[in-house]
């Protein structure tokens, strides 16, 4: 990397597999190699965590000192952006490009750091796991069942100059980490046992190769498109199967997805629709062949043709495809005489592109000769009008003989309807005179003259002609009517393939991209205009609102318009372009109303939390309050002299008042925590009799008489959050005691036989108990029908704070009935990381 004084910083990324593959050290190395070049470099951050060999190799280098954020009570050390900004090295070591900021950073996020630095001309040197990326992280979690709450747009990565993959073998990476390598020693057997598995480190490992080479491959793309090259390069193998939305077309797809699994290819999927009607007349049934072919991981592209093996071989070509897979000719052996037929001319026009040609039963099903679709229907019917009528007169020249003039009459009536049929009006009148002075100059008395001596010749030659034109304005005007069918039927076929994306819930770029697509078009946007000017709603390809567009199509309201950048489509391309306008304009507005519906229900759920709330406060904190100040009052009066035991009374109510007073604040600021999505769990292998304990304490001392709690615990461990459990379990402890109106209640736990298990906690106590119909209400916010006794307290947020806490955890809570009357309130959690619904933060 070199310094750029006048243009924006380039960046390179170190990306690993998994944490611990040597990313950090890497770059380091990378970073020394560079000094010794002569290169100014400086460490803005590194993180070594602790281990020895890449703490040696930052040693020696400039280190720009961190600054300190202070964040609820802690003080937190992150990259003191404005000093390496004042510092302006050449590179900058920036490790971690996931890294969240702490709250009153400059940015939120350690990669907008990194493009500032960029901005200002600084090179970076920055590091990335696999699991960082935001189009990979469900995918990570499906694999090693953690979510990583700390990730990276793609596009970012993408955009960097250079990535380097970080490479380790995970048999070698498990013992690098045995060997205390990478965590120190408290940590490795659960990692081990855990994220460190050797399926997942093969599954990363295989995910970081697969997303490295569809970016190489992007780039090549990008290359070949930059220098016009048309050419396959086999770099990868990569099968397109072209599909007719006929019965076929299933088999054909199966089968592409068996060579495409043979060599490990991408399968990609074209259905040509021609310019003239489709090229398949059976049934399309294309919601079916896209929903096939999504269980193939492919995606069905839509193109639009009159000349289908020039349109599919010049898609095959465009994304570089090195197999080709069409199904066999339904044609019979007297139609591929006349036209060779799709398939023929796709393997004699492919190149370097191989070709597989695919036998159905529907080859079997043979149509009927129709010579108006081959290459003589109209170029060399002018001919035909001429050679026709000659080689009759040669045939019956021959047979004059044994024929009379009405049996040569006939013949010459079979050559005019042939050449009517096969060619138009102006055919058909030339092919009739040259039939009619033919027979009247060979056959006709006297012969080899035009002299016509009997009006029954005459009268031949006159219907002969007539009928000739007849037949052909016939043949002319069904010909219309084919073709307009046809064009009817490419138009809604198009229409079901944009109106499916829009039913689909694609956005309206994705829809837009479809349209780029099939026409062939560089570029399309959708443009808002208004009172303001212009403005952008969605595009595809690169739009610049200022380059006049080569085609627009309006919506109707004159709000909206289709935009497009390329090849000019014909008049029916346009009727579809308008309707597809009209249904990209109907999502946007539609997303506009879902939105301003989701606000007002945001705003009216506010509000009826708002009206909770003060119901609440003004009856349930009032009482506390109202007791706490009756008995300091009482306390500081001087009118009455209380005895010991009066005082030490008023003094129990004071702190049993304000001791309710801070259960009540308590949940209610756990409630707007959870809200607000601000509690993070830390997840880990937790002691339950320790957490029961914990809890029952707490409850006892808020109790005025502390309850009895049973503890049975057949499953002595949980994978939890300990300090969210224990508030949860007080919570349904505290609440099965003040609403069974029972002081005595039974915890316990046990394992199920799931695969894998779950820990399961039960909270019983028999009380009243809850109606089926309240079960899942209970849990609501400000909720307190209780166990229906009556003696319901607090502004009912234990319940909804408990599901809250224990959802936090990746558990589940609900409410059943206990045997013989009461509640049990049932908890379930996992027992190991690889159970978890939910994470903790990032691992590194």
């Amino acid at each position: 990397m070199s310094p750029h004084a006048d243009s924006r910083g380039r960046l390179e990324v170190f990306l690993g597999c998994a944490p611990g593959v040597g990313k950090t050290f890497e770059m380091l190395a990378h970073a020394r190699g560079l000094i010794d070049e002569g290169v100014d470099v400086v460490v803005a951050v590194v993180e070594s965590h602790e281990r020895v060999a890449t703490a040696a190799l930052v040693e020696g280098l400039e280190v720009i000192a961190r600054t300190e954020v202070a964040y609820r009570g802690a003080v937190l050390d992150e990259m003191d952006l404005d000093a390496v900004l004042a510092r302006r090295p050449q590179v900058a070591l920036v490790d971690e490009l996931a890294h969240t900021n702490a709250p009153g950073s400059r940015n939120g996020k350690r990669w907008e750091d990194i493009e500032v630095l960029r901005d200002a001309g600084i090179d970076v040197l920055s590091t990335i796991n696999i699991q960082h990326l935001e189009s990979l992280n469900d995918v990570v979690q499906q694999i090693t069942g953690v979510v990583q709450r700390e990730t990276v747009p793609d596009e970012v990565v993408r955009a960097a100059d250079q990535i380097e993959l970080v490479d380790i073998a995970p048999q070698a990476l498990r013992q690098r980490l045995a060997a205390g390598k990478v965590y120190p020693d408290g940590r490795i057997e659960g990692a081990l046992a855990n994220y460190f598995r050797q399926g997942n480190l093969t599954a990363l490992r295989e995910l970081a190769l697969l997303w490295l080479a569809d970016q190489v491959d992007d780039n090549l793309s990008d290359y070949r498109d930059a220098h016009g090259i048309t050419e396959t390069w086999e770099a990868r193998e990569r099968v397109v199967v072209a599909l007719t939305g006929g019965p076929e077309s299933a088999t054909l797809l199966r089968r592409a997805r068996r060579i495409a699994s043979r060599s490990s290819a991408e399968l990609v999927v074209v259905h040509v629709v021609r310019g003239d009607g489709l090229a398949d007349r059976g049934s399309v049934d294309l919601t079916a062949l896209t929903e096939l072919a999504a269980g193939f991981n492919a995606r069905i592209h839509t193109v639009v043709g009159d000349d289908v093996p020039a349109v599919l071989l010049e898609f095959a070509r465009g994304v570089n495809a090195t197999q080709l897979v069409i199904g066999t000719s339904r044609r019979s052996r007297w139609q591929r005489i006349l036209d060779e037929g799709v398939g023929a001319t796709v393997v004699r026009e492919s190149g370097r592109i191989d070709v597989h040609m695919v036998t159905h039963e529907e080859t079997r099903q043979r149509n009927r000769l129709d010579i108006r679709d081959t290459r003589f229907h109209r170029p060399l019917s002018w001919v035909f009008a001429v050679v026709v009528p000659l080689a009759v007169t040669g045939l019956l020249w021959w047979l004059d003989t044994w024929l009379g003039f009405a049996s040569e009459s006939a013949l010459y009536f079979v050559a005019v309807l042939a050449v009517s049929m096969l060619g138009g009006i102006g055919p058909a009148a030339l092919s009739a005179i040259v039939s009619g002075l033919l027979l009247n100059w060979f056959f006709t008395d006297p012969r080899l003259t035009l002299t016509i001596s009997q009006p029954d010749n005459l009268i031949t030659i006159i219907v002969m002609l007539v009928i000739a034109i007849a037949v052909a304005v016939l043949v002319d005007s069904a010909t219309v009517r084919r073709v307009q069918a046809q064009r009817a039927t490419r138009e809604a076929e198009l229409l079901a393939t944009f109106s499916t994306a829009v039913l689909g819930g694609a956005d309206v770029s994705v829809l837009l991209d479809r349209v780029r697509e099939t026409y062939d078009q560089i570029a399309v946007a959708l443009v808002r205009r208004d009172r303001g000017g212009e403005r952008l709603v969605a595009s595809a390809g690169g739009v610049d609102l200022a380059d006049a567009p080569d085609t627009v199509c309006p919506v109707p309201g004159d709000d909206y318009e289709l935009r497009l950048w390329g090849p000019a489509p014909d008049g029916r391309d346009r009727r579809v372009l308008g309707a597809v306008a009209t249904q990209a304009a109907g999502v946007v507005e539609r997303k506009g109303l879902e939105a301003e519906a989701a606000e007002s229900r945001a705003i009216a759920q506010a509000d009826e939390l708002r009206r909770a709330l003060l119901a609440a406060v003004s009856h349930d904190l009032r009482t506390p309050l109202a007791a706490a100040k009756a008995a300091v009052s009482s306390l500081r009066s001087t009118d009455v002299t209380f005895s010991a035991e009066d005082t030490a009374e008023l003094q129990a109510t004071v702190e049993e008042s304000v001791d309710h007073l801070a259960a009540l604040v308590g949940n209610l600021l756990d409630s707007s925590r959870l809200a607000a999505g601000a509690v993070r769990p830390d997840l880990r292998r937790t002691y339950l009799a320790e957490v029961v304990h914990r809890a029952t304490a707490v409850v006892s001392r808020q109790e005025p008489v502390a309850p009895t709690v049973s503890v049975t615990l057949e499953q002595g461990w949980a994978y939890t959050d300990s300090g969210l459990l224990e508030r949860a379990l007080a919570n349904l402890i505290d609440n099965a005691v003040r609403h069974s109106g029972i002081a005595e209640v039974a915890v316990d736990a046990r394992l199920t036989a799931d695969d894998p298990p779950r820990c399961v906690i039960r909270v019983v106590d028999h009380g009243p108990g809850i109606p089926p119909a309240e079960r899942e209400r209970v849990f609501t916010a400000f909720h307190q029908s209780g166990d229906q006794n009556g003696a319901s307290t607090g502004v009912g947020l234990g319940l909804s704070v408990a599901r809250g806490f224990v959802s936090a955890v990746g558990g589940t809570l609900v409410a059943t009935e206990t045997p013989g009357g009461g509640t049990t309130m049932v908890i379930t959690l996992p027992t190991s990381a690889s159970d978890e619904s939910v994470g903790g933060g990032a691992i590194r």
